[in-house]
């Protein structure tokens, strides 16, 4: 028979191994095989097999569970221990349901009895060479196409040479050319409390004390003072020269570029480049170690780790379903979906927890496509699971602008309003920013339905539908919904009451520990969660804490303003290119450190130039929202990703190519938005502020 050559991703013949105690079945069956178009290996038993798996690394092994010796089983274990994305077809002429169910237990892709038929064994290993792709990317294991320099520097997801190198030039590029002259003039600055002065946008400038110097409190702040011990016993301290804090703050935009680079190309896995940034900022003495973790450990992370424990302990009950069938009964269709759900959200946002309602709904959504696509017949739609993910997201962030309530942002523009002497009233703030919210998201909509009109597999899509059959699937409420649901109040309460004392993190932990005491929640179940999202965020903050203490934060934001042309300085201009500088540096910052360090530029600017500081400061905190690109951006996004995995198949539905290919999209439609319906819009109409 002609040999027919079938091959895997690299264009290579697939390589099987076949392991079997009965030399004349094996060499007849490698010979079929190899006929067949495989690349066919073959051991007659578990120890020659094992150091086949070493060193040979084959895709599909077709394994003989009774052999003397090393069995099957035990073969098993040890090649799943070297190789675990490689997918093992048991083969035995002693079959039995028993049998299949003790292999089930370690992960065989197929159980067949021996023998079958031909056919039949050649497409369960091309079935297993399939499953391969999927096991090595849950297992996190390059899958490298082709052999060539090109092919190796591009790499693949989660292993770019390429990148990694250019990460590698860019960092060091950025810590050892000479410091700008500007930044150092910044550094060396002297306290006056006279607020219009340059350094104001220090994000502690408050913390200050009068005369003293940015070199001076942060090198007091991260212990960077040296001692020196005189003749006579008496010890004095000695601040460290603006050259070594100027140093510090390059290594800090060094390690946000190449944080950047890697979070957005994927060229190590998103855990390891977030503990990369914690061993830059180790290394190169930014803070000492103890305050690198407690950089890490902030409550918007501790936040982030309970809601996605929490939301896992919700689907647990069911409750999810039943919280799916209130907020999405009239999503009928994907465009009712998209234009009656996406602004009822958003506006919702405005005054609740826009992190809690993405966690309690993008589950949700997530059964609404598992459903959808089960019933159709497919595999995967991924412009369906984009499309519903991506829009709920993005349109639980543009509910910043909606009121005061809508996040911390929103409490740091209103501390730099009262240190400006400036008051505003909750009603003010809803009445010039809450227009904003509905139209952004009928825009954000739109923007979905028309690009993905045609990259939806399933068109006729009711989520209010499916997730009502969701609901029926599990029947009446149990007592432990009762148990959730209770809880869930509990930790609503105590975020819209209290989060200004307990912070957001504090009660969704509290709540974990009551639903543990419930019997809801175990620990495998907090242990099941996305921890390479927690330590991503994690890690943003920790930069967002390192930028801001350097006074890297403030040189960048003054850098984005002095090559602002002179119609930007003042008026409307003013408040497109504030929001601008916002909307950018919150896709690398965390959205609090973006306003605290932009705000203080920004506002004193605009008294200068004769422009409303109250519209100014607005257009900060509006466009702090705009966090659409990057999954650091905010932790709705960090959520969404965290969730977006099929669960059989642990492939990652939206990736973050996805985020910033729709989410540079929606940041430009958002500025436009802002621009043309707020700056040129409604705000004129009410003759709000002059502008």
């Amino acid at each position: 028979m002609e040999d027919q050559k079938i091959t895997n991703g690299n264009n290579k013949k697939l390589k099987v191994l076949l392991i079997d105690d009965e030399d004349r079945f094996r060499e007849s069956l490698a010979k079929q095989l190899s006929l067949r178009g495989f690349d066919v290996l073959d051991a007659s038993n578990g120890e020659d097999a094992i150091k086949i798996v070493r060193h040979d690394n084959p895709e599909v092994v077709i394994l003989d569970q009774k052999m003397p010796g090393m069995d099957g089983i035990q073969t098993l274990k040890e090649i799943k221990k070297l190789r675990p994305e490689v997918q093992v077809i048991m083969h035995t002429g002693h079959g039995s349901i028993e049998s299949a169910r003790v292999t089930g237990k370690f992960d065989v892709f197929s159980y067949l009895e021996k023998p079958c038929a031909l056919d039949d064994l050649i497409k369960e290993i091309k079935a297993a060479a399939e499953e391969r792709v999927y096991a090595m990317a849950r297992n996190e294991i390059p899958d490298v196409q082709g052999t060539s320099l090109k092919n190796w520097l591009i790499g693949v997801q989660n292993a770019r040479p390429g990148i990694i190198l250019l990460g590698a030039i860019l960092f060091l590029t950025m810590v050892f050319i000479p410091a700008p002259q500007q930044l150092t003039d910044f550094l060396s600055a002297k306290k006056t409390g006279n607020l219009s002065e340059s350094i104001a946008g220090y994000a502690e400038y408050q913390k200050m004390e009068k005369g003293q110097t940015i070199v001076e409190y942060y090198g007091k702040k991260a212990k960077l003072y040296t001692k020196t011990k005189a003749a006579d016993g008496k010890v004095t301290k000695t601040a460290p020269g603006v050259e070594k804090i100027a140093f510090k703050a390059k290594v800090m935009i060094g390690v946000l570029i190449v944080a950047a680079l890697f979070w957005a190309t994927g060229a190590v896995p998103i855990g390891i480049t977030a503990l990369l940034v914690g061993v830059l900022m180790y290394f190169f003495g930014v803070f000492p170690p103890s305050m690198v973790a407690k950089a890490y450990a902030k409550d918007s992370v501790i936040f982030i780790f309970g809601v996605l424990a929490f939301a896992a302990a919700i689907s647990k009950t069911g409750l999810d379903r039943r919280i799916g069938i209130l907020l999405l009964g009239t999503s009928t269709s994907l465009r009712r979906f998209a234009l009656i759900f996406a602004p009822l959200l958003a506006v919702t946002a405005s005054f609740l927890s826009e992190h809690a309602l993405v966690a309690f709904i993008a589950p949700i959504l997530m059964l609404v496509y598992m459903g959808t696509i089960q019933a159709a017949g497919i595999k995967k739609d991924k412009g369906l699971v984009v499309m519903l993910l991506l829009m709920l997201t993005f349109c639980a962030n543009i509910g910043g602008p909606g009121s005061p309530a809508a996040g911390g942002r929103n409490a740091v523009m209103l501390g730099i309003f009262s240190d400006y002497g400036i008051s505003i009233s909750f009603g003010q703030w809803v009445k010039m920013g809450l227009p904003f919210v509905p139209v952004m998201a009928l825009t954000i909509a739109t923007y979905f339905l028309v690009v993905f009109r045609k990259k939806i597999k399933v068109k006729d899509v009711n989520v209010a539908a499916r997730v009502k059959r969701e609901g029926e699937k599990i029947g009446r409420m149990t007592l432990d919904e009762y148990k959730a649901a209770a809880v869930l109040i509990l930790v609503i309460v105590l975020w819209v009451g209290f989060s200004d004392k307990v912070g957001m993190g504090g009660p969704v932990i509290l709540c974990l520990v009551l639903l543990n005491i419930l019997g809801i929640l175990r620990w495998k179940d907090i242990n099941g969660i996305s921890w390479d999202v927690v330590a991503l965020y994690a890690a943003a903050s920790a930069m967002g804490v390192g930028l801001a203490s350097t006074g890297a934060a403030l040189w960048l934001a003054n850098t984005f303003i002095s090559i602002l042309p002179d119609f930007l300085r003042s008026g409307t201009g003013l408040c497109m290119s504030t929001s601008l500088i916002t909307g950018i540096l919150t896709n690398f910052m965390s959205d609090g450190a973006t306003v605290a360090a932009v705000g203080p530029i920004t506002v004193p600017m605009a008294t200068l130039s004769g422009t409303s500081p109250l519209m100014v400061g607005l257009a900060t905190a509006f466009a702090s929202s705009f966090a659409h690109m990057l999954i650091i951006g905010t932790p709705n996004n960090a959520i969404v990703y965290s969730l977006a995995k099929d669960p059989e198949t642990g492939e990652q539905l939206v990736t973050m190519k996805d985020f910033f290919v729709h989410g540079f999209a929606v940041f430009l439609l958002s500025m436009a938005v802002l621009w043309i319906w707020v700056f040129f819009g409604y705000w004129k109409w009410l003759g709000i502020g002059g502008v």
